[in-house]
């Protein structure tokens, strides 16, 4: 058996690794460095995939050698205006539906928080039962259109407005704060607007920055309500903008006799598909390092602590 000490806050701690220790440990270290391998070569898989020149991935696979590569993909993706457009109000969309969304979950988070709230139990149980069973796509269809939302963002934006889910995590974050700060906040003067403004929502940053992410996210790669809802070209998000321009350069069976065109068609989809992944990815890539910090703290809301 090793016995190996640590030093921590000035005083030397002893650690007993057995044999099985040392196995277990040696385990860990492999699926992780696994799990790392299974994350990391698809992202790099399709980024050189993106400046590869299409005959050379389709006939030798990626390449590593800059002769190789082409920027003809992003170019072909970004002088279509349709692209721009869809870029802006995939953005639009995404940050107004962040915004909704998150401001709900927090507010009503923080009322079924407080053991004052009459009906909490109640109210909480209504909303987790609307996490098990739903109108379907034809009423909701239906609701929209009778409410006069159809082809607006509002259809975008509203319908998923309201997540159960986020507000059962930002309710267990308020109920994990430490109740004094109220109380003293009262015996101070405060009413509770102030107390929820000056005092919970600056400690809720972790909470807040993580139900922003998340809203954010879904949003940006959601493209199925906008094919439901919307009918106008101006308003499609980047999401169905990349969908039509890679249905329109797939070549179909049948519908091209000449080899050479079908041959340009099939090389021209090949080079659009992987520059529209990163693309439509680079938002989420430069979001995630600033939102990184708060991130494990924020998920791990609830969790027991050792």
């Amino acid at each position: 058996m090793k016995v190996k000490v640590y030093r921590k806050g000035g005083d030397y701690m002893r650690m007993y690794n057995s044999k099985l220790d040392r196995i277990v440990y040696k385990l860990n270290g492999l699926l992780l460095c696994a799990v790392i391998i299974s994350i990391l070569y698809p992202l790099v898989y399709i980024l050189i995939a993106s400046f590869t020149d299409p005959v050379t991935l389709l006939n030798e696979g990626i390449s590593f050698n800059v002769s190789e590569w082409t920027l003809e993909g992003y170019i072909t993706i970004l002088s279509d205006p349709a692209m721009i457009r869809g870029f802006i109000n995939s953005f639009i969309y995404s940050t107004l539906f962040a915004l909704l969304s998150v401001s709900t979950s927090v507010m009503a988070g923080y009322a079924l928080a407080q053991k004052e709230l009459v009906g909490r139990s109640f109210i909480s149980n209504i909303f987790v039962v609307t996490m098990f069973f739903g109108g379907g796509l034809v009423p909701t269809y239906l609701l929209i259109k009778s409410l006069g939302m159809l082809d607006t963002i509002w259809a975008i934006i509203l319908p998923g407005a309201v997540n159960v889910w986020n507000i059962i995590l930002s309710r267990t974050y308020f109920q994990s704060l430490p109740k004094e700060l109220i109380e003293s906040s009262k015996i101070d003067g405060a009413d509770d607007l102030q107390t929820f403004i000056k005092i919970i929502l600056p400690l809720a940053k972790p909470i807040i920055l993580v139900l922003v992410l998340y809203a954010f996210v879904a949003q940006w790669n959601s493209y199925f309500d906008a094919m439901i809802y919307l009918k106008s070209d101006d308003l499609a998000p980047l999401q169905l903008v990349l969908r039509r321009i890679l249905i329109q350069n797939e070549p179909m069976p049948g519908m091209i006799s000449d080899q050479l065109a079908l041959a340009e068609l099939k090389r021209l989809s090949e080079m659009i598909k992987y520059a529209a992944i990163v693309i439509s990815s680079l938002p989420l890539m430069i979001m995630y390092p600033f939102f990184q910090k708060y991130f494990e703290e924020g998920v791990m809301v609830g969790s027991i602590k050792g």
